[in-house]
């Protein structure tokens, strides 16, 4: 507004009418005057992604498939939680990523590009949009790509959606999840947001977490749980570590007991979670008694653990298979 000749608490007003009231009609925002809303029509517009696609699986998940400006498109997952009742939004933070996990359809998809922050945030919009503001209690960037190679849009899009004139999410129903991205850890540490932090850790040595994921080469467990221990220090927070479970490779008593050593010490808990098959990955999925036992042997070895089921398996909405793939071939024709 400045630029535009404009006092600066004018753009204020805007920010409120967008994110507050959700008003993307510089001709509803009645507070401001008719040749301040004449500008800005001609110089700005204000867009939400559109909803390409959309599916609904049997337990309630549904996916968003939307296309954005220059029509790339991510994907945004909405979660119902059985036990508590609360529902989960999944965001992306990344057209596709760039750090090939070899469990993971995001990953063989490739990396475009970063999002930006409008393009974070209109995706919570979007969702408010069809159901209202009420319609979700908690926000996950464990969507596509990795948010600590997009941490200053990330960050940013935080800031306005626990803004009180904002989304007015709180802190501690935001978490983000990152694959091991060190420097972005510390960083995140230092923003003074008190939101949650999610480690896809999957592997109990270098060796296969390595194999796993390739980002392993460049931050090892030392230098990655180097990192950890400054974010509880500093957080005053637990963690929680993402264990998904291959047969055969991470599931056995002898991997629980490595997982407990590992993680001793640290403020945290543990989610366990059965791989979700993905085209091209010559990974399996263990047996869910397999997964019990290994989450009966690890508690109280561990502070906490926890079994997550995975939700919208069928529409290919689950934990590491969003790559669009029926989304895409239902946009594309």
């Amino acid at each position: 507004m400045a630029e535009l000749g404009e006092k600066p608490f004018r753009g204020r007003q805007v920010y409120k009418w967008i994110y507050k009231n959700r008003v993307f009609d510089f001709e509803r925002m009645t507070d401001l005057k008719k040749d301040i809303r004449s500008v800005l029509r001609e110089n700005s517009f204000i867009g939400l992604p559109s909803v390409a696609a959309r599916q609904k699986s049997e337990d309630g998940t549904e996916k968003f498939l939307f296309a954005l400006e220059d029509k790339n498109l991510i994907e945004t997952v909405l979660i119902p939680d059985d036990y508590s009742g609360r529902m989960t939004l999944c965001i992306s933070s990344q057209v596709g990523c760039p750090l090939g996990c070899k469990f993971c359809a995001t990953g063989y998809l490739g990396y475009k590009r970063d999002l930006s922050v409008g393009e974070i945030v209109g995706q919570v919009l979007a969702v408010r949009e069809m159901y209202g503001d009420g319609v979700f209690d908690n926000i996950v960037f464990m969507g596509m790509g990795e948010p600590l190679l997009n941490l200053d849009n990330v960050v940013a899009a935080i800031e306005i959606m626990i803004d009180p004139i904002g989304l007015k999410v709180g802190a501690k129903r935001i978490t983000v999840s990152t694959v091991g991205i060190a420097p972005g850890i510390r960083k995140l540490a230092e923003s003074g947001f008190k939101v949650n932090l999610a480690l896809s850790l999957n592997a109990t040595n270098d060796k296969l977490r390595r194999e796993l994921m390739p980002i392993g080469k460049v931050y090892p467990l030392e230098k990655l749980f180097s990192a950890i221990r400054e974010w509880t220090g500093v957080k005053k927070r637990r963690i929680t570590f993402e264990y998904i479970l291959f047969k055969g490779l991470n599931d056995r008593r002898e991997h629980a007991l490595e997982l407990a050593n590992l993680i001793r010490g640290i403020p945290c808990k543990i989610n366990l979670l059965a791989y979700n098959p993905v085209e091209g990955a010559d990974y399996q999925r263990p047996e869910e008694e397999d997964v019990d036992c290994f989450a009966e042997f690890l508690y109280p070895r561990a502070p906490a653990v926890t079994v997550r089921k995975s939700r919208g398996k069928d529409i290919a909405a689950a934990c590491g298979q969003l790559a669009g793939k029926k989304g895409y071939d239902a946009y594309h024709g």
